[in-house]
């Protein structure tokens, strides 16, 4: 991961250096980067014929589990899980908390007034810590372990096209359509090979811990956003649909995702903003096919008979509704460039549990605009000509 993002940064010091633009400053330009969240996929109205990039890197913390919208203590479901037989609704490990640590990388162009396409790249780690019950405490000699996986996730392809403008060069108002494509390049074939038993380093860890869907997904969405300077607001929604199961017989649950947000600027380098952001996820469908050989012979994982289980190989217990509120500032330095900082933390949940549960995210984004010749906010105003924005 550390390869990842000094690759990244190495990327936009290049892009950084400056090109031929206009005396362009400040974030209240209305058709450029400023005024708009940067943890939105395709926020803001981007200035035709120019480039736009972000590198995001972000870490979220989650601890302890929580079934519908009340916490589960750990202690309560570590025990046997099969006794005479039967499941006993126990688990030989449970996951207590969890660090993520992710850097999205995404490059757009705008090919029109209308039409802005990008991609996302995205390199993740996570790092689950495992509590052992009493039975496996005594095998390894240890309370538990910390189940890691590292690598890139699955890469969005993306396009917003512009439905209404109440202005071509200044718009105040603006609706758009937004489409794009979830790529499985996160890998679905990650192995638990940090397990203290070397016989459970064969497995493949649940599916909360693999680091894509595995799927080609559509997504679908649709935005509004508006502005009365000093003031700044949106609203958006978006769709992410799972239409079939994945090399390993499994298909991760369909989401939706929704954002209200409201910015106000206090300078002509400096804002601040307040989002609501909800999302609505679906169990998983189907059961891992991977088999593993324990002691009590050959089983598949997520087996209730398994005396591997931990509720993290329970399809049941993923998906619910979530509400999150995220504050945070941009800044801008110097033209053509915005820092942006955020922090969100839950105030609703309702979880198909035991599942861990989101405690906090922090993200930071390094934003950058390349007007091409074409702009109008090139040297000259694109072509030779004066920009109509006066820049």
């Amino acid at each position: 991961m550390r390869r990842f993002i000094l690759t990244c940064v190495a990327c936009f010091l290049i892009l950084s250096t400056p090109l031929p633009a206009g005396a362009y400053i400040g974030l209240c330009c209305g058709k450029c980067g400023g005024n708009m969240p940067m943890n939105i996929p395709n926020a803001g109205i981007a200035e035709t014929y120019e480039f736009r990039f972000k590198l995001s890197p972000q870490f979220m913390k989650m601890g302890g589990l929580m079934d519908g919208t009340h916490s589960v203590d750990a202690d309560t479901l570590l025990g046997m899980p099969v006794m005479n037989g039967m499941p006993t609704g126990k688990y030989m490990a449970v996951p207590t908390g969890m660090d993520m640590y992710m850097t999205s990388l995404s490059a757009g162009y705008s090919f029109s007034d209308n039409l802005f396409v990008a991609m996302m790249f995205m390199w993740m780690k996570k790092d689950m810590e495992m509590k052992f019950s009493s039975m496996m405490k005594t095998q390894t000699g240890l309370d538990g372990f910390n189940m890691k996986t590292e690598g890139m996730g699955d890469t969005m392809l993306m396009a917003k096209y512009e439905l209404y403008a109440n202005d071509p060069l200044i718009p105040s108002k603006e609706a758009s359509l937004y489409l794009g494509v979830s790529l499985p390049t996160g890998s679905i074939n990650e192995r638990n090979s940090d397990h203290p038993l070397a016989m459970r380093r064969r497995e493949l860890v649940p599916y909360g811990m693999q680091l894509g869907s595995g799927t080609f997904d559509p997504i679908v969405g649709a935005l509004y956003q508006g502005s009365a300077s000093p003031y700044w607001w949106g609203v958006d929604a978006f769709y992410t649909a799972r239409l079939y199961d994945n090399s390993r017989d499994y298909r991760l649950g369909d989401e939706f995702r929704y954002d209200v947000w409201g910015m106000y600027q206090f300078r002509y380098d400096l804002l601040a903003q307040l989002q609501l952001n909800g999302k609505s996820w679906g169990k998983i469908h189907g059961m891992m096919d991977e088999s593993a050989t324990g002691a009590s012979g050959h089983v598949t994982q997520g087996d209730p008979s398994s005396p591997f289980t931990t509720p993290l190989w329970d399809p049941n217990n993923y998906g619910g509704n979530q509400l999150s509120v995220t504050a945070g500032f941009q800044w801008q330095p110097f033209p053509m460039h915005i820092l942006d900082f955020q922090v969100g933390v839950p105030i609703y949940r309702d979880l198909n549990g035991p599942q861990p549960k989101e405690d906090y995210r922090v993200m930071f984004t390094w934003y950058i605009e390349l007007p091409t010749p074409a702009s109008v906010r090139y040297e000259g105003g694109g072509n030779g000509k004066k920009s109509k924005l006066g820049f």
